[in-house]
């Protein structure tokens, strides 16, 4: 076993034992140990047992953990301590920026058990809050996981998007230059909106590719290199992976569909449509007998048979949505005040109605809201409402999914609520059976409006707890409970890949920002987009109804399950 191996052992059992707060002259002991290890001049291993104790800086103590990983492969006093530690913990050890008191700080007060979640707090700005951080902190802790994010090839759709949407402008620019007939477009997952992405596929079709392939060279920023014939790839500085593929002018809309759609769409459109040559994707679902479908729809459900009989959906847009619900203020966890919230959907967004849902009692690290608390923002939303009417604060929690499935508030406090947010935030490692019945429960209370980022994945991170999907959403058409498409771009949470299985139900969604600051309501755009994957129109969607519509709803809603 090599030196670095045995003192990156020690120095991860010296990080441990601060975590765990243990004894400051042992933690130091180990650490010192860890690093005078390193920087041997010789290999330890192979040192006798009796002379290892003899090495400076290495007594007894640290000697017999050193012959015991060289026997063993493993320290005792390690295993234990990992046992009593979770993985993603473990993992954050190895952030620069933060030692074992941070992290220690992190895991107890703030309840956060790993790097996606930790990720997830510093975009809603719950670092800044705790003991020993700072904005300066909580910035390089985001930056160090991004970059982290990155290193695995792949990247959240919301993180990249202005990015690649400048890259493309740059190849129209460079592609024009050579060729004012060029046509340059992208197309795979990007185009698709799918919300992670691993790859850019670029399209140009020109009359003169060889022109522009001795060309590339001088493309700005990129080191193009061939990988087959008329297509290129390169890596941008952080990480991304391009793919350029140069057509003929005449084969560009071919290649263009054939590269945007899934697999299963693209060959049974072109089944029907033969190979061109094409004038417009257009031409080419013209040519198969069927309606033109979306770029995001094209993933090879049930499009073409809603296609080919004219029923395809039109689709939610960004300008159908009247309101933004589910958003939390400084009352908790929030940046701004409940009064900037609603100004900013008003003045800046032109919403009609704002559904604020700050944490509920048992968020304490979020300073959820306890009974006293509720009712005094009660009293400054009918302040707030009095003052900046016709716009609408609706009276909303996130209230917390217990471990039973029941929620963190008695009936009395529940009915005070216009409308109230369900989610999950703690023990996510039941079991599948148990996790679908803890939600099935929170869906049937009776003052639950609306279910709240159904599995709590965070993208990249966290995979989310496993649930029965089809019985959670059976569960919500039973008891006329909204599903939540969290369009926090780290969630888009529920998955678009049951939004159609929900409206086949009759179940309604809600595009939810999660918003804890003002910047957070444009992140509404992105669950729009996964909607639209999904096939959700304003006429399902709860907040593209009015003020008056909604109102209704809420109260004809409440009515109903009561009775």
């Amino acid at each position: 076993m090599e030196n670095k191996t045995i003192a990156r052992t020690l120095r991860l059992l010296s990080q441990l034992m601060e975590l765990h707060d243990h004894n400051p002259f042992k933690i130091k002991s180990v650490a010192n140990a860890a690093f005078k290890i390193d920087k041997l001049p010789f290999p330890i291993a192979k040192k006798p047992a009796e002379e290892i104790s003899t090495i400076d800086g290495i007594g007894k103590s640290i000697a017999s953990k050193v012959i015991e990983l060289l026997e063993k492969g493993t320290i005792q006093e390690l295993e234990d301590l990992l046992l009593n530690t979770p993985p993603g913990i473990v993992e954050m050890l190895g952030i620069k920026g933060i030692g074992p008191k941070k992290i220690a700080t992190i895991w107890h007060e703030l309840q956060i058990e790993n790097v996606g979640e930790l990720y997830y707090a510093c975009n809603e700005n719950r670092l800044v809050e705790a003991k020993g951080f700072g904005l300066k902190t909580q910035e390089e802790i985001k930056r160090v996981i991004e970059f982290k994010m990155a290193a695995n090839g792949k990247f959240i759709y919301a993180h990249i998007e202005h990015a690649v949407n400048e890259l493309e402008q740059q190849f129209v620019s460079w592609a024009k230059q050579l060729d004012p007939n060029a046509l340059v477009g992208l197309t795979g997952d990007f185009r698709r909106r799918c919300e992670v992405i691993e790859e850019i596929f670029v399209i140009i079709g020109t009359a003169d590719r060889a022109l522009l392939e001795g060309k590339l060279e001088s493309f700005p920023d990129l080191d193009l290199k061939s990988i087959g014939q008329d297509e290129f790839a390169a890596h941008t500085t952080g990480g991304l992976h391009i793919r350029v593929m140069m057509v003929a002018t005449e084969a560009f809309y071919l290649h263009y569909f054939k590269h945007t759609g899934n697999e299963a769409h693209v060959s049974e459109v072109l089944a029907m449509a033969g190979n061109g040559p094409f004038t417009s994707e257009e031409d080419i679902y013209r040519k198969a007998g069927l309606t033109f479908v979306e770029p995001e729809l094209r993933e090879g459900l049930n499009e073409l048979v809603l296609s080919a009989s004219k029923q395809l959906p039109n689709l939610l847009n960004d300008a159908d949505l009247k309101g933004s619900l589910h958003n939390h203020s400084d009352w908790s966890d929030g940046v701004n005040t409940l009064e900037e919230m609603a100004l900013y959907c008003r003045d800046e967004l032109h919403l009609e109605y704002l559904g604020i849902c700050d944490h509920s009692k048992s968020a304490f690290y979020a300073k959820g809201l306890n009974e006293q608390r509720v009712y005094a923002q009660h009293q400054q939303i009918n302040e707030l409402n009095a003052r900046l009417a016709p716009f609408k604060i609706f009276k909303g929690i996130e209230s917390d999914i217990l471990n039973d499935g029941a929620l963190d508030y008695s009936d009395d406090i529940l009915q005070t609520f216009d409308f109230v947010v369900a989610s999950v935030h703690s023990n996510l490692r039941m079991d599948k059976e148990k996790a679908t019945q803890r939600l099935i429960k929170a869906i049937e209370n009776p003052y639950t409006t609306i279910l709240g980022h159904p599995t709590g994945r965070l993208l990249l991170s966290r995979k989310g707890y496993e649930i029965d999907y089809q019985k959670v959403i059976d569960a919500c058409a039973a008891n006329h409970v909204v599903i939540e498409i969290n369009a926090n771009p780290l969630r888009l949470d529920l998955d678009w890949r049951w939004h159609r299985y929900a409206l086949e139900k009759g179940v309604l969604l809600a595009v939810n920002p999660d918003a804890h600051r003002r910047e957070g309501f444009h992140d509404m755009r992105f669950g729009v987009m996964a909607g639209r994957k999904g096939g959700l129109t304003a006429d399902k969607c709860l907040n593209a109804f009015s003020l008056e519509e909604i109102t209704d709803y809420f109260q004809e809603n409440r009515r109903l399950k009561l009775s």
